[in-house]
């Protein structure tokens, strides 16, 4: 049985609290794990969230500030320490190849591990694979900073009464799939398109055309908010987000589960982010994230 969910393994944004660890965060889809922005301590919240290295897929960076980079270090080695038999993928901006380097070389260690490095230098798909396509898209940051969205292909549905109207049942429903025709019933006859799931990881940002890019549509998006909307001077100044604006986005980009995270260590209530985002105007589901959280992507509609 497929699985699609988030596994939240920290919320914090540049300094961590006794209660948020730095960024990290795992998408489980279907087969697959991808893992975004491994901050310091993502090897141990892996381990209390029950995540293996063998989990891994791809490992995706959005820019190369310590909150989101520096358990790269950590996580590769414990890569192949677990000698991982599949490839492993990272995605991370080409701008930061220095910081890849010093971090995956950063001590001694036994590579065991085919790590195959993709970075990113511009707006695009990065790869396809039966389940999705991975895209990027440029955010605004002091630093080169990318979001990354998936996208899966849309399929049909079949529909039972036009199915029966037609005296298709059985095997012949199988061989109507695969031939797109059986006996003169064309296959978009008996059934409609079924469109493809979609998520998005945006981090750390200002408003920019990147964000509502990768938020467009989404099933599922995840996003930072590092300020609350008193703040907001703040957030343009260091190049990120509002909880306001964050949801927002989300309505305009018809979301239809927001997941706010990267929090200030200033604040220390999470409902009032759930207030501001809600003041925006969302309407659909949302949820403040907090670590060891597994949100699990919504059903298609």
């Amino acid at each position: 049985m497929s699985v699609r969910e988030l596994v939240v393994l920290g919320t914090a944004s540049q300094v961590p609290t006794r209660h948020r660890n730095h960024n990290g965060y795992l998408l489980r889809w279907d087969g697959e794990g991808i893992l975004f922005d491994p901050g310091e301590g993502t090897q141990r919240q892996m381990l209390r969230a029950g995540v293996a290295a063998h989990d891994l897929n791809r490992i995706c960076v959005t820019h190369f500030h310590g909150d989101h980079s520096l358990g790269l270090a950590g996580v590769i080695q414990r890569i192949n320490l677990d000698r991982v038999p599949h490839e492993v993928t990272a995605h991370y901006p080409k701008s930061g190849q220095r910081f890849f380097d010093r971090l995956r070389h950063a001590t001694a260690y036994r590579e065991t591990v085919d790590l195959t490095e993709a970075p990113v230098d511009k707006d695009g798909d990065l790869a396809t694979t039966p389940a999705y396509t991975l895209t990027a898209h440029r955010l605004s940051h002091p630093v080169e900073s990318y979001g990354y969205r998936l996208t899966e292909p849309d399929g049909r549905r079949m529909l039972p009464d036009r199915l029966a109207a037609h005296g298709i049942k059985g095997p012949d429903v199988g061989r109507l799939q695969r031939e797109g025709v059986l006996n003169g019933v064309r296959l978009d006859e008996v059934s409609e398109i079924r469109r493809g799931q979609r998520f998005a990881f945006v981090m750390d940002t200002r408003l920019c055309d990147g964000v509502y890019a990768l938020a467009d549509g989404c099933d599922m998006l995840v996003i930072e908010s590092t300020f609350l909307d008193e703040d907001t001077d703040l957030a343009v100044e260091h190049g990120h987000l509002t909880a306001g604006q964050a949801a927002t986005v989300a309505r305009e980009a018809d979301v239809r589960h927001l997941v706010l995270t990267h929090f200030s260590q200033r604040y220390t209530d999470p409902d009032d982010f759930e207030r501001q985002a809600r003041a925006a105007g969302f309407e659909g589901e949302l949820t403040v994230a907090h670590d060891l959280l597994r949100i699990p992507v919504p059903k298609r509609l």
